[in-house]
This record gives C-alpha cells, structure tokens and sequence, in this order.
C-alpha cells in the first residue's frame, strides 16, 4: 500500500508582539491556505485569542477560511499524532497544511526537533521550514535583549518585516534588514503584505544557508532529549517537553527568573478615560519591560461591545472594538508579559486608576492628548 504524501507543516514564530497573529489573520483568508489546521501556543495560564473563533470541538476552534485551531496546553507531538488519527479515520475533515503558532518567547529548535526527527511524524509531516515575523520598530532592540528572537531569525527560511508602516527611522530600518542578513544569509526577507504561498511555501527545511549555530542548537536538542528520555525511563514515567519551545518550571506563567505573565481583571466596566491614562501612564513609565500587552475591556460608554487592546513595549496601538462579546465572561482583562517588572507594581497602579485603594490618582490634564481615544 503506497505511503499517503507528508502534509505540509510550517512553523511560525516571532518574539512577542512582533505581529504573527495579525500576519496569520491575513494568511487564512487566502483561498491557498484552505483546509488548514493552526496549532496556536500562548505563553501562559491566561489565553484570549481564542476567544475571538468560534470553538468546534475538544479543543479545537474553527477560523475563518475553514481551517482548524488547536489551542496546545499538553504536549505538541501528541497533539500532531492525534491530528493524524482524527484525519486517518475521518473523524474531521483530510486538512491539507498544519501551521505552528509558537509563543513569542519560544526557542525553535526544540519545536522543529520534535517534528524533523520523530521516527513517525517525520514521515506524516514535511516541516516546510520556518516563518519569523520580525517587528520593524522594536527588532533591533528585541535582537539585542533576547536570545530567543536571535534563534527565531537564524533558523528561519523567510522572515517577515511587520509594521514597517510605523517606522521613522528608514536608516535604522534597512541596518535592521542587514543586521537579519548576516544572521541568517540564506534566508528570503519578506514584506508583511507578500502573498499567502510565498510567506509559507518555500521548500522543505535545511541548513543549507544557515549560520552554523543552527546545527549546533539541534544537535544540543538532540542530546537534551536523549538526557530527558533516559531520565523518564529511569524513573517510570515518560513526558515530552516540545510544546512551549522550552521547558516550564511549575510555575507555567514564568519563562525565566525575568520573565513572567500575569493577567488583571475587573468586574465592573471602565472609563475610556480612566483605560486610555492606565495605558499611557504605564507604556511612559515601564514601556521597555512590557513585552506583550493584549486585553478585553468592557468600556463604560458601551458596554455591549468590547474593545481589544494590543501592545508592545513603548507602542499602545488603537484599540479595535468588537461587534459583541465573545463568550458569556464580560470582565475586563488585560494580559501582561513582562520582563524584570512586578505584579505588584502594574496591579498598584491598576488599582489606583479603577479607585480600589484609597490613592490619589495621576492627574489627568497631562494626558488629554492621549491618541488611544477612540471614535466609533
């Protein structure tokens, strides 16, 4: 009996913030990415993407285009094999392409030695290489601070420059393109608007290309996994670890000692007021430890429709309001991950502009500029 023909995987990465969900929106609305199963990877306890399609089954959410999403919260090989036997015995539809959303502070060599040397899935699954979406206005500063977005671009077949349309510097922007060109020579430099198959056809993975760091962190995988089979089989147990691209402590809300996320809630509806000076107070103050802002907020002024709000470091951008809520949960949250930056600092703050603690608040005629005000 002949062999069914590998499924094309590709594997779509980027530091937080960098803008991969809003390339991937994009991507499936395309007719070429049909029938496409998205496995999406959020750092942390706290998700809210999901919240935005609308939920099939066991996990599992439908987008638009007709593609499938797996929110992985257990292990990524398992959820690849039960793919395979959901689709082998018709139990949903024969998907043609699987994309990996990783978190923004994943480590892709894990990801792709889960996949390039499983004896099963390397021959169900043709790894189509990787995607790294680059921020324009913060990669520079992202490359500089944070290993994982360097591995993120050296490992990468194509590399995607988003929201060029907010860069002032032009100079600073092309030292960014030739900075990602010595990283990773091999490697096509996309812009955020290149067409569905460019972005994620493209050949299979290789090193061909590649700086030779990228042999040496899968080669370093390779005997990281060895150690951690040994120790489970020692041990009675068996566990994988490639879901997040990195291995969690017991604290599934913390990458590192830096590193952490935590989410803030409120009950009641807030002033768009009160949320557009919490933001701006906020991004002024600790804007280069707010590596990912992204929340739900129920607006005093409208309550029947939520905003969305996204952020990164020093850019709030304009919050997006939703027709209506997206689950019967109408509390307002906004997730934070941070980096060497307190709970207790945001949530005081928080706190001072919602009226909880008994606090003067900041005075409100310095930020009647604010541009996040929002005009429906």
């Amino acid at each position: 009996m002949t062999p069914p023909a590998p499924i094309p995987l590709t594997i779509l990465t980027g530091f937080l913030g960098s803008g991969k969900t809003t390339l991937l929106n994009r991507l499936l609305k395309d007719p070429a990415l049909q029938d496409t199963v998205v496995i999406m990877n959020e750092f942390g306890e706290i998700g809210l993407d999901h919240l935005l399609v609308e939920t099939v089954d066991e996990g599992m959410v439908l987008l638009s285009a007709g593609c499938l999403c797996c929110t992985v919260r257990g292990d990524l090989i398992a959820t690849l094999e039960d793919l395979l036997r959901k689709r082998d015995n018709d139990r949903i539809l024969p998907f043609k392409r699987v994309i990996i959303e990783t978190t923004g502070l994943a480590d892709p060599a894990p990801i792709l030695h889960a996949v390039l040397y499983h004896p099963y899935l390397s021959m169900r699954y043709a790894v189509e290489g990787v995607v790294t979406v680059v921020d324009a206005v913060n990669g520079s500063a992202t490359l500089d601070g944070h290993r994982e977005a360097v591995k993120q671009a050296a490992v990468a077949e194509r590399i995607v420059i988003a929201k060029t349309d907010l860069v002032q510097d032009q100079d600073g922007l092309a030292r960014l393109r030739e900075r990602l060109h010595q990283l990773n020579p091999g490697a096509a430099l996309l812009e955020a608007d290149a067409p569905a198959e460019a972005v994620i056809s493209g050949g299979l993975f290789g090193l061909d290309g590649k700086i030779a760091d990228v042999s040496e962190w899968l080669k370093t995988e390779a005997v990281e996994e060895a150690e951690r089979e040994s120790h489970a089989h020692q041990h009675g147990h068996h566990h994988h670890h490639h879901d997040e691209g990195h291995h969690h402590h017991h604290d599934v809300n913390r990458h590192d000692e830096r590193i952490r996320a935590f989410c803030l809630t409120s009950d009641q509806p807030i002033r768009l007021g009160t949320l557009d000076m919490f933001l701006d107070l906020l991004r002024s103050s600790q804007g280069s430890k707010l590596l990912r802002v992204k929340g739900l907020v129920a607006l005093a002024e409208d309550p029947e429709h939520p905003v969305v709000i996204h952020g990164v470091q020093h850019v709030i951008h304009v919050p997006a309001v939703l027709p209506s809520w997206p689950s019967e949960d109408r509390r307002s949250r906004i997730v934070f991950i941070v980096d060497d930056l307190e709970r207790e600092t945001v949530e005081k703050l928080w706190d001072a502009f919602l009226g909880r603690p008994a606090v003067d608040q900041p005075d409100a005629t310095a930020l009647s500029d604010n541009p996040l005000s929002l005009r429906r």
